[in-house]
């Protein structure tokens, strides 16, 4: 019946270490090391930062739809299976604890992301692009680091097994190593981008054609950026986090590329088999200026074609959630939240979920209405057809799912990929029958604006 582990739990004094130090201490000494953070230091709830160390078992599909798995103390096979439902099961039950509680749910689940185009695993569709990077990929770690800024501690989880050497002293000793490596960043050469201004017009035009003709209400159309750089592509990260503080910071590196950002978007949430979405539509871009922003924040919330684009989401969250849940309801409508650039329109939509597999809520509520349109099957292909690149991670989710059926996570958004010193970097635009072309080329421009920033700022770290 698989494999059975131990989670114990050891608290070290957390006061003089942040995140962002003790990852930079942990990340050239175990591979695939990732980092989550919080961003709220006051609510007990969601005041926790991650740091994950020595994957020990996971899976990951490709894009051409090869299946690698590694199941613990096992080695690496390939199977045919690529249903990413099926495959979380298989792991549900080949791992086992020997104690479960909530205080050791973050170390017994796996920590990963799944890509905007595994869609076409969910909606049996075959994209013409197809990404360079895998299209789904979880790991289940030897070592979670927890830090409750809340409580101002610093908590090991540590996965044990018989047959497992144990690190946690070496790791003790790293976080407590008073040299932090810190190297720098530089960019090189110009931005380049796979749709010019004029064609993303175009596709805009064609995407308000498909709404009048009753092809779909909604479609979010992107577009692609590259910059080339030298050095560490961490110093973007840490200039992204004060540049744009986001619920979801993240910083996944898996050696031969990474996926890093700052989301302001979950696409589930799942704890005591409450199931919540928080559909994000509706932007006006702020101005710098408090009051101005508030008057602008007033005029989104009457804005017609901003509150339509939005309603059509909430029933399209509502919709989802109804394939797995029961009870569903908007638990909150058309809620004012500000960003560092923009002002965004949000509500809460929850459900009681009423399945064993935590994936199945992934894979119902996959991708999420805000970055792919409604109905979403004919949206999928729309942006397909229009879009000149695959878009790989970006409108994916990432974050945690545990065993015991619980999930947590972000919207690939506000984010960047770096492979090949090159960073990419995208953004949309929700598209309906009364936009105006000129007005989505902006929002674009305006979801880029904290992601340029960054680069810029991390040049003088």
């Amino acid at each position: 019946m698989g494999e059975k582990f131990s989670t114990k739990k050891y608290k070290i004094p957390a006061d003089l270490f942040t995140p962002v130090s003790i990852y930079l201490r942990l990340r050239d000494l175990y591979r695939e090391t990732i980092l989550l953070e919080s961003t709220d230091k006051t609510d007990a709830e969601n005041s926790k930062s991650i740091i994950a160390i020595n994957p020990i078992a996971g899976m990951e599909i490709s894009a051409n739809k090869e299946v690698e798995i590694k199941l613990p103390l096992q080695p690496i096979k390939n199977i045919e299976n690529s249903n990413p439902v099926e495959l979380f099961e298989l792991f549900q039950q080949e791992i086992q604890f020997e104690n479960e509680c909530s205080a050791l749910s973050l170390a017994q689940g796996m920590y990963g992301y799944t890509g905007y185009d595994a869609a076409q695993i969910f909606e049996g569709l075959e994209f013409s692009h197809q990404p360079n990077t895998p299209i789904l990929r979880y790991r289940f770690y030897q070592y979670v680091l927890v830090i409750d800024h809340f409580h101002d501690e610093l908590i090991l989880l540590e996965n044990q097994h018989p047959n497992l050497n144990s690190e946690k002293m070496n790791i003790i000793s790293a976080i407590q190593n008073k040299d932090v490596p810190v190297y720098p960043f530089r960019l090189e050469g110009e931005e380049n981008t796979d749709i010019s201004n004029e064609k993303f017009l175009q596709n805009v035009k064609k995407g308000i054609q498909h709404c009048l003709r009753g092809d779909v209400f909604q479609v979010v159309l992107s577009r692609a950026f590259s910059q080339r750089f030298q050095g560490d592509e961490f110093q973007v990260y840490r200039a992204l986090r004060t540049v744009n503080p986001s619920p979801y910071l993240f910083y996944f590196d898996y050696t031969d590329y990474k996926i890093f950002g700052s989301s302001p978007e979950s696409q589930i949430i799942l704890k005591d088999n409450q199931a919540k979405l928080h559909p994000i539509a509706g932007t006006f871009r702020r101005t710098g200026d408090d009051s101005k922003d508030f008057e602008r924040a007033k005029e989104l919330l009457t804005d017609q074609k901003e509150n339509a684009e939005h309603t059509m989401l909430v029933d399209l969250a509502r919709n989802d959630l109804s394939k797995v849940c029961k009870n569903v309801k908007v638990s909150k409508l058309k809620e004012i939240q500000m960003f560092s650039h923009v002002i965004h329109m949000v509500s809460e939509v929850r459900g009681e979920f009423v399945e064993e597999n935590p994936f199945k809520l992934i894979a119902a509520t996959f991708p999420q209405g805000t970055l792919s349109g409604a109905p979403k099957h004919r949206a999928l292909q729309i942006i397909d057809e229009n879009e000149n690149s695959a878009r790989g991670y970006y409108g994916g989710c990432i974050g945690f799912i545990g065993f015991r059926g619980e999930i947590n996570h972000a919207i690939i958004i506000r984010s960047f990929l770096s492979r090949n010193n090159q960073l990419n970097y995208r953004a949309g635009a929700g598209v309906v029958a009364k936009s105006l072309p000129e007005s989505e080329l902006k929002e674009v421009e305006h979801k880029l604006g904290a992601l340029k920033t960054a680069l810029r700022k991390a040049e003088k770290f």
